[in-house]
């Protein structure tokens, strides 16, 4: 793509304006949404008036004067419409990998008699590493992983599946799967489906009632731009609650915490998936980044991702200083996120010597830069910025240097 189709694009794009609710620092282009997303200046001043006011002044009354005990559940019915949900399925608590334990177990229950948790070899690590944790507990008669490549999970769907358990957008490729067909199987085979929509949730429109999803998780901090480890949320669909009981049964999810009763007594609904202590600064950070999807036309923002990413694997693919690159991610729009993941034997250095020329973005183990577009914030002309920087960082072969190869703990 051109740099004037691009021009276009920019004088074209309905989200412009969102960009200058975001404190993009100066001099950088930012494409690791897909990791953490950038900050919202409402974000500042929310947490900010969290920290001086409400618990500089008014201490622990703030738990009933500004409501801190009900943001859980407030945070989630704020993510309710952004992932196609009603009232009254959604809360906002813990991590996901928390979250999927406990809709693990869940699913074992609604469906005695068959132990299996299929998923995708390839899918997120931590999801993967929830359900082999909770096999270990019960014990495989009880409970067993089993994992297949992407294109067998239709025929592994037999009587013995209790849940497939699949994240909608591949961490590593930015392959999308079919949510609506990939739910429908498990249903006519007997199974429970359980999306992780970590990579999705925040650029898409998402249609967990409207699908007849069971189970969901996803995080607060990628697309929704809560911040470094905000909390997650999860989604329980309403025919499902109150038939199973999730065994983290802290005291926050009692029908009446605050009676101390030492016997546990589930509250109701999704409510009872809450554990314990919810932790407010991180809470309240997500309540506010959430005011920017309030009436957002998510279609707006998945045609945006797709434009950006298409013009992105369309620049690699011209620039013939590129060429070196395979790109994992699909080119039909309708099978990818917001993401392009190019593949590389210098992975790594590259990434770094990216970022050093002030074009953030990460790596992935062991060949894989990833972009991340987040279309709120990035524009076309980050597009342009990136291909650009890009091939400076391969013609000149500076990422050969030493410097590039020392590897951070965090990539």
């Amino acid at each position: 793509m051109s740099t004037p189709d691009l021009e276009a694009l920019e004088k074209s794009d309905s989200l412009a304006d969102y960009r200058t609710a975001f404190d993009l620092p100066a001099g950088k282009v930012y494409l690791d949404g897909n990791s953490l997303g950038a900050l919202p200046h409402v974000v500042t001043e929310r947490v900010g008036e969290v920290v001086r006011s409400q618990w500089g002044e008014d201490l622990i009354a703030s738990w009933n004067t500004h409501e801190w005990i009900d943001l859980p559940r407030a945070v989630g019915e704020k993510i309710a419409p952004v992932v196609g949900a009603a009232p009254g399925q959604v809360i906002c608590c813990d991590s996901i990998s928390i979250n999927v334990f406990k809709l693990l177990a869940t699913a074992l229950q609604l469906r005695p008699g068959k132990p299996v948790i299929l998923s995708e070899a390839g899918n997120f690590p931590t999801d993967l590493y929830v359900a082999e944790g909770l096999q270990n507990l019960v014990g495989e008669g009880r409970c067993e992983l089993r994992t297949v490549g992407a294109d067998h999970l239709l025929e592994a769907l037999d009587d013995e599946v209790a849940v497939l358990m699949l994240t909608q957008v591949n961490f590593r490729t930015g392959a999308m799967h079919d949510m609506a067909a990939l739910t429908r199987a498990a249903h006519e085979a007997g199974a429970l489906v359980l999306w992780d929509l970590a990579h999705s949730a925040g650029v898409m429109p998402i249609y967990l009632d409207a699908l007849n999803v069971d189970m969901a998780v996803g995080c607060g901090y990628k697309f929704l731009n809560g911040g470094p480890g905000a909390p997650a949320f999860l989604y329980l669909a309403q025919r499902h609650q109150n038939l199973a009981q999730q065994p983290l049964t802290g005291w926050m999810g009692h029908r009446r915490a605050f009676d101390f009763d030492p016997t546990y007594e589930s509250a109701p609904g999704v409510e009872q998936y809450l554990c314990g202590t919810p932790g407010i600064i991180g809470l309240s950070a997500l309540d506010a980044a959430l005011m920017l999807f309030e009436n957002l036309d998510l279609q707006s923002v998945r045609d945006k991702s797709i434009a950006l990413t298409g013009a992105f694997i369309d620049g690699v693919n011209r620039r013939q200083p590129l060429s070196p690159f395979d790109c994992l991610t699909p080119k039909d729009p309708g099978r990818r996120g917001s993401q392009v993941s190019l593949v590389h034997e210098s992975a790594y250095a590259i990434a770094q010597a990216l970022i050093e020329r002030g074009v953030i973005v990460d790596f992935r183990a062991p060949d894989i830069v990833r972009f991340g577009f987040a279309p709120l914030y990035n524009s076309f002309t980050d597009v342009d910025h990136a291909l650009t920087v890009l091939e400076g960082v391969l013609s000149s072969g500076q990422y050969l240097e030493p410097r590039y190869l020392e590897q951070a703990r965090v990539t």
